[in-house]
């Protein structure tokens, strides 16, 4: 992120030359366990008897979902909940297309909503939205409060609140107006450079029959295959619940960062202020570091590996090469990319710190 320095989190462990395999479930959880072993147990033990509500902040792309997930199924998943704004809102759409749930979706709004607009406003707002009309924010703050009362009080990774600039006032009292009264509120941060997100776009392939997604410079299937005709590489497939079908690319996807750059820009406008508030505990997570720094505070695993293909005619068959991916970062420092694994110990750490335990 430019004009803001995120710390580099060390994972590393002195002396100790143990390699995990962080595309294997079973051998990412050992993983955890022996990076972050105790602060998974003291979270563990925390979250028997509390709770906790974290605001995601970072550009699209910057892996909000991930981290969290992640955090979830290493710590808790039971006690821990990732609330996307955004899917809340399309899921809202199913209701208005049916009339019970139409009904009882006015009749909830009628209750609690308290805003400036109308609530014939505020319906035809989510009946019309688009990707560059924000709905109201009080709209929000009555579907959230709404969302949790649906569920047993867990804790709270909230991605996708605050949007805007004058959201993040909001965000604040944000945890009083769920019933999270007594819980601590975080922010955590996310500093993922342009061009990471840039060539996860880029080069995101889609099923076209079960949606399972890959990328074929970053998280190819088992199966590459090659296209003569036009000379490109391609992926099948390789869900066991599906077909080996040619895994293809959006509409959309070849322009990368392009149609989305008003959205990271603010998205920027967003962490930054968010940084400069006072009384709220932060987590900084960083996807990025130095190559020249990587050996002091990584291990060679944990870089993301990027892969590039060769046909090899005379065998018919496709070579896969392997290297850690190279990147300049948003100040044009050559760079490595982070897996998601180190930057979750980095989460897991720092929020068992800023929950002092």
């Amino acid at each position: 992120m430019k004009d803001i320095k995120f710390p580099i989190f060390k994972t590393k462990i002195k002396g100790e030359t143990r390699r995990f395999n962080l595309i294997d479930p079973q051998e990412r959880q050992a993983y955890f366990k022996f990076k972050a072993g105790p602060e998974i147990e003291k979270l563990r033990e925390y979250l028997k008897e509390n709770s906790f509500v974290a605001y995601l902040l970072g550009k699209k792309s910057s892996g909000k979902g991930t981290y969290s997930q992640m955090f979830a199924e290493v710590v808790n998943p039971e006690r821990i909940f990732h609330l996307s704004i955004g899917d809340m809102v399309r899921d809202i759409d199913k209701e208005l297309a049916d009339a019970r749930q139409r009904k009882e979706l006015l009749s909830f709004l009628q209750r609690d909503y308290r805003g400036w607009i109308s609530l014939e406003e505020v319906i035809s707002a989510l009946e019309k939205r688009s990707t560059k009309t924000l709905l109201p924010t009080e709209a929000i703050l009555a579907l959230v409060k709404r969302e949790i009362a649906r569920r047993e009080k867990k804790s709270l990774f909230i991605d996708g609140f605050p949007r805007d600039l004058d959201q993040i006032s909001f965000s604040l009292f944000f945890r009083d107006l769920i019933g999270y009264r007594d819980d601590p509120d975080i922010f955590i941060l996310i500093d993922v450079p342009e061009s990471v997100i840039d060539e996860r776009i880029k080069n995101r392939r889609v099923c076209p029959i079960c949606q399972t997604s890959r990328n074929l410079k970053l998280f190819p299937t088992k199966k590459v295959h090659y296209e003569k005709k036009s000379g490109e590489f391609y992926l099948l497939c390789d869900n066991p619940n599906c077909k080996e079908v040619k895994m293809t690319r959006k509409e959309g996807d070849k322009f990368g960062i392009e149609p989305i750059r008003e959205r990271l820009e603010m998205d920027e406008k967003l962490t930054k202020q968010a940084i400069s508030l006072y009384g709220i505990p932060k987590i900084f997570l960083r996807n990025s570091i130095p190559i020249t720094e990587n050996s002091k505070y990584v291990d060679s695993y944990e870089i993301t590996p990027e892969y590039h293909y060769e046909w090899i005619g005379g065998e018919n068959r496709v070579r896969v090469i392997e290297k850690p991916w190279e990147i300049l970062d948003d100040e044009g420092i050559p760079s490595h990319s982070l897996l998601p694994s180190p930057v979750a110990v980095s989460l897991i750490k720092q929020m068992a710190e800023v929950l002092n335990l």
